[in-house]
């Protein structure tokens, strides 16, 4: 039985990561075109599924190297509610949890999203969620509000669509990777829905711990009419970003 050390899980991220990149990287090529930028899309999408799961299975055998962890992210105006949900839904589906937090400071309510999760997948979280602001900020300042309709509600019904197709296609990726991971067990080897399971419940005690009153948010009721224009966006949306650059505000209101 072979076994892999922590420096060779450190330089096989590594190498994800440099794919990833060089994916991206002719995606985002004015020259491609857009059968060639779905394809690089579509690949480095399911590099970072696939890497969540290798480091999974990687620290079932030394829960050391991945250990759970927190961090708070604060979201900033205007429309920190969008960002924050859109920040949850990316978390949650990369087996993260989230808390919202919110306080009313002299500028009004601040918000902030706690994140609990093992160190690999809060990684992927917040990269992968500060890479779809960028390009929330893009695509919001391509579409026009129509006449009559409300700026604001307009924008934060977009994001509801943009965040909705984010999350389905993120679902559809990790499950796909599950899949593989499954399919390429050998003989015997515990199974991957056991240990996702495992880190699971160590990552939802970390929560309950921090916040035993904690209580599930009420879905938000959107009145605008950009849901769909939204949705198409974050359909065509780069999943496998790896910026971590100074994060961009939306449009104003």
């Amino acid at each position: 039985m072979t076994t892999t050390t922590p420096t060779e899980a450190a330089q096989r991220r590594e190498a994800v990561m440099r794919k990833v990149r060089a994916l991206l990287a002719k995606a985002e090529d004015p020259a491609s075109t857009g059968p060639e930028a779905e394809a690089c899309t579509a690949k480095a999408t399911a590099l970072i599924a696939s890497w969540g799961i290798d480091a999974a299975l990687l620290a079932a055998d030394d829960p050391g190297s991945d250990p759970v962890g927190d961090r708070v992210v604060a979201v900033e105006a205007p429309y920190a509610a969008d960002k924050a949900d859109l920040l949850g839904a990316v978390a949650l589906r990369l087996r993260c949890q989230v808390v919202v937090r919110r306080r009313r400071g002299d500028d009004g309510v601040e918000r902030s999203v706690h994140l609990f999760g093992h160190r690999s997948d809060l990684e992927r979280a917040e990269v992968l969620w500060t890479s779809l602001l960028v390009q929330a900020h893009h695509g919001l300042a391509r579409a026009p509000v129509p006449a009559r309709a409300h700026a604001a509600a307009f924008r934060r019904s977009w994001l509801a669509g943009f965040t909705a197709a984010v999350d389905v296609r993120l679902a559809e990726a990790e499950r796909a990777a599950r899949r593989d991971a499954e399919a390429a067990a050998p003989p015997g080897a515990r199974g991957t829905g056991l240990v996702l399971a495992d880190r699971d419940a160590l990552v939802r005690e970390a929560v309950v711990a921090a916040y035993p009153a904690a209580r599930e948010a009420r879905p938000r009721r959107l009145s605008g009419g950009g849901a769909e224009e939204g949705w198409s966006a974050g359909q065509r949306a780069d999943l496998g970003g790896t910026r971590l650059g100074g994060r961009r505000g939306l449009p104003g209101s």
